[in-house]
């Protein structure tokens, strides 16, 4: 049996989305993120530490399954804030019997990343 990976934007590696997937602090950190969260709100809300919380958000980015948004400025310094950049994972068999992988990426939190370029 073969594996596929696709998806309508050309998305990372297989290998990086199903490591990310398998890591259950990088679900939890999915979970989370139901709108545009800094890296401090995001480690409140799952219940781990701040570096964990960074490497984790490396792992999701990297895999694609998490993107930056627009940062919220505090003071001087501007604060990234994250979002979940997907709205279905799928794994099924195709008509060949080969393992295929569909992500279909959200474009809810789009308008953040917009934001952030007006101002």
């Amino acid at each position: 049996m073969s594996l596929e990976f696709s998806s309508s934007d050309g998305s990372p590696e297989f290998e990086r989305v199903i490591a990310a997937l398998d890591d259950g602090a990088c679900r939890e950190i999915i979970a989370v993120l139901e709108e545009p969260m800094t890296v401090d709100d995001i480690a409140e809300a799952a219940d781990r530490p701040l570096s964990t919380t960074y490497r984790k958000l490396d792992c999701l980015t990297e895999a694609g399954l998490v993107k930056e948004a627009a940062g919220v400025r505090e003071g001087r310094h501007q604060k990234a804030r994250y979002v979940a950049n997907l709205e279905r994972i799928s794994i099924d068999l195709d008509d060949a019997n080969e393992l295929r992988v569909d992500i279909d990426r959200s474009t809810e939190h789009d308008f953040w990343s917009e934001l952030n370029r007006e101002f």
